[in-house]
Formats: C-alpha cells, structure tokens, sequence
C-alpha cells in the first residue's frame, strides 16, 4: 500500500513508484491524498498488506512517520514492513529506522530500486 499522510498535496512520486510495482506484478493499494494517520493504520490492517510506503514531500515526515510507527504498533501491526520516501533528508534517517521504518528511500531513488528491494525482502504471493 502507498499511502500520502497530512496535507501534502503532491503524489507524482507516489504515482510513480505505485506503477513501477505494479509493472512488475505487484499488488499496489494506494489510498490517495490527506490521508489522516488513523486512515493510513486502518486501512493497512483492512487490507491486510505486506508493506506500507509512505511518501513526503512536504517536510512534515518527522512529525507524521513517529505517529503512523506508534499507531501500527498500538494496533498490534508488528507485520507490515514500513518504507519511506520522497524529501526525505538523509540526516533524519537514523531516528526513522529507531522509529521502526525500515527502508528510506532518498530523493532521486530509481523505481526499479525500490521494486528490487520490495521484492527481495518481502514474501510475495
């Protein structure tokens, strides 16, 4: 599932990413614009995914990406691989893998890099 929390209006990138995965065969949920932390969580476990890729562009990802993490793990999704991306400074990577995240795919990242990684890290039906 690729999803874009809080006010953030731009989704090219997610777009992007959503269709590279599903290029190569894999299911892609993508929940759409201003998405609200408890939408993003619920609809994680409603579909019941393998991964959740979150996507910033507005520079709100250290406050959003802890919430989503400690809303997951409040749920009990301790299941799900978390992966971000978009503007994401290099510099906030530490606190966001100690967060839980597990990936964070750097602006300029390739598609088929991330596609790659899903693939290689995630037992896919």
């Amino acid at each position: 599932m690729i999803a874009k929390v809080g006010l953030d209006g731009h989704d090219r990138g997610a777009k992007v990413v959503a269709r590279a995965l599903k290029d190569s065969g894999i299911e892609v949920i993508y929940t759409g614009l201003r998405q609200t932390v408890e939408q993003v969580v619920n609809a994680t476990i409603q579909e019941d995914v393998d991964v959740l890729g979150l996507s910033f562009l507005s520079g709100d990802h250290m406050v959003l990406i802890p919430k989503v993490m400690k809303a997951l793990k409040e749920k009990g999704v301790e299941d799900v691989m978390v992966v971000v991306g978009g503007i994401i400074l290099e510099r906030h990577m530490p606190e966001l893998m100690k967060a839980g995240v597990h990936k964070v795919f750097l602006p300029g990242t390739i598609p088929d890099t991330i596609v790659e990684f899903i693939e290689k890290n995630v037992r896919l039906p």
